[in-house]
């Protein structure tokens, strides 16, 4: 028998453990040092605590205990803080400063994840003060603490969600359709965003969406002007000429709520020397539900995933008691150690791109030749995995791997189907809709089943789908509640029904053949899906290359 500890969790020896805790003191003697004190929370809340909070971040460990109580081991410690305050501390004045130093555990919420589920979550709350100045403080501490734990070179990226809360207030749009526009924020996947303000694209979305009685236009949902800049708010980057840009953008619509803080905020942390650290950046605002001011979150450019985040959220200790103003920030030890190793200079190196092998190959190779990159050897790679140009290295993988590689940071951004990022569900940022590649998701069964599926259904509850795409499958059946047994098939997925496997299947097709030529009809529509290029969360906000490309694909697009 290997005695080997749980997937996702590790013993840490004493040369690391020595590290760590030299970060860990150097750190929170800096935050001592501003006035925070040291408070601990429980490993175990209860489960309806966290949901009461809104949104819970990551995906939590769940059991119940013998009181029949569910459980949740601590995703992470604002929540945990915010209930404190809230049910311990509403009768004291405040304001509260706070520091903490926990463990916090995570199952992975996505298959491609195959990263830790203990972090080290290390982190200030500052309690019952607003304004600029809590803003620019805690901002400012998680600089001092990503300094102190060794990292130099990271990026500050710097948003806030009040001007996206008033332009969805002010637009009047319907709850399903603003719902729908956080989620695409939060997911950064800005295809879905411009389809949701597009009135050619609209339709299509409501209807992958099961939502009824489509609007005679877009404009019946959500007026242009305000479509508009909720399309262009999240491509706005830069310094402080990016608020400007903003302002001039939502000012006329009487939707610049909390810019004139965001911007005193931006000017005092250039007055702390950050301004070269700082990015403007509102697509950062895919954050959690809680924030409703500041939101920033910190990059280093040799690392795929964010070292921390932060921001203001004086909404949350109302969910537990009185409403406190609150603002806070926290950084993972385990990334910021990774960070401070890897010392490569990311300008120096070629921009990594994962290009899909099969079907969307030759639209790929098409797309990024016309950018004006040095495509040679794509098309003939032998067996070589790594193409390596001037200015770019090519990573030639099967698009269902794409997701996996740039989220992982081995490619800095990448091409594949919109149902390979829907399938692997990566934390990835969606960027242009290359209008190639195009087929579409489909229910089939065999021709003349619909009864006997139906009565089927109502006999058993459920009904068998057989699929290469489980995540898909179950998301498009949880829309109309109708309950499904899932079986994943690799291949052939036709034969599922044939043989009495399955009662339907969801699969792929461009032009239906092959279901014809199989006696099976289609009964729903699914998704539509083309090629699209992404990239990784941290190489898009510190990489300006990838930016640039996204850019001209977009440009190339539209000219067609």
């Amino acid at each position: 028998m290997d005695y080997v500890t749980p997937l996702g969790f590790h013993d840490v020896l004493p040369a690391e453990a020595t590290r760590r805790e030299s970060i860990q003191r150097k750190v929170q003697e800096r935050f001592a040092a501003c006035g925070y004190q040291p408070l601990e929370t429980p490993t175990l809340e209860v489960m309806g605590v966290m949901q009461a909070g809104g949104h819970v971040p990551g995906t939590p460990f769940k059991f119940f205990d013998s009181q029949g109580d569910l459980l949740a081991m601590r995703p992470d410690v604002t929540l945990q803080i915010a209930r404190m305050a809230a049910m311990r501390l509403g009768n004291q004045p405040g304001p509260f400063r706070f520091r903490y130093n926990h463990r916090v555990f995570r199952e992975a919420s996505s298959d491609l994840q195959a990263s830790a589920r203990e972090l080290t979550q290390i982190g200030v709350e500052c309690i019952g003060a607003e304004g600029v100045e809590a803003d620019a403080e805690v901002v400012g501490l998680l600089a001092e603490a990503l300094e102190l734990a060794g990292v130099t070179d990271y990026r500050l990226a710097l948003a806030t969600v009040s001007v996206l809360n008033s332009l969805l207030e002010a637009s009047g749009a319907p709850q399903w359709w603003q719902r729908m526009v956080l989620e695409a924020f939060h997911s950064s996947d800005f295809i879905q965003l411009n389809c949701l303000t597009s009135e050619d694209d609209l339709p299509q979305v409501m209807a992958e969406a099961n939502i009824a009685a489509p609007p005679a236009n877009a404009a019946a949902v959500c007026p242009p002007v305000y479509a508009q800049a909720l399309r262009e708010i999240p491509r706005i980057r830069g310094g402080r000429d990016a608020i400007q840009k903003v302002r001039n953008l939502v000012e006329p619509l009487g939707c610049a709520e909390g810019l004139d803080d965001f911007e005193a905020t931006f000017d005092k942390l250039c007055g702390m020397g950050l301004g070269e650290k700082l990015l403007v950046d509102f697509s950062v605002m895919s954050s959690f539900d809680y924030y409703t001011g500041i939101v920033f979150e910190a990059y280093s450019p040799n690392l795929g995933t964010p070292l921390g985040s932060g921001g203001r959220y004086d909404k949350l200790i109302g969910s537990y008691g009185k409403d406190r103003p609150a603002a806070g920030c926290a950084f993972y030890l385990e990334s910021v150690m990774q960070a401070a190793d890897r010392t490569e200079d990311p300008a120096a190196r070629p921009l990594r791109i994962a290009v899909p092998k099969g079907s969307l190959n030759e639209g790929a190779i098409k797309v990024l030749a016309q950018a004006g990159l040095d495509t040679t050897g794509l098309e003939n790679p032998g067996r070589a995995l790594i193409i390596h140009n001037p200015g770019v290295d090519y990573i030639i993988v099967r698009p269902t791997d794409a997701p996996a590689f740039v989220a992982h940071g081995a490619a800095d951004c990448g091409i594949c189907g919109r149902d390979s990022i829907l399938e692997a569900d990566p934390d990835v940022v969606q960027l242009v809709d290359l209008r190639f590649g195009g087929c579409r998701f489909i229910v089939a069964e065999p021709e003349g089943a619909r009864s006997a599926t139906e009565s089927h259904y109502e006999r058993l509850g459920s009904i068998r789908v057989a699929t290469k795409y489980p995540r898909i499958t179950r998301a498009h059946y949880a829309k109309s509640g109708t309950q499904v047994e899932v079986v994943k098939l690799h291949g052939n997925i036709e034969l599922a029904p044939l043989t009495g496997m399955a009662e339907r299947i969801v699969d792929i097709t461009a032009t239906g053949t092959t279901l014809r030529e199989n006696n099976l009809v289609i009964v729903e529509d699914v998704i539509a899906s083309t090629a699209r290029f992404f990239a990784n969360t941290c190489a898009f906000r510190t990489d300006p290359r990838i930016e640039k490309l996204a850019q001209t694909l977009k440009e190339n697009v539209a000219k067609e």
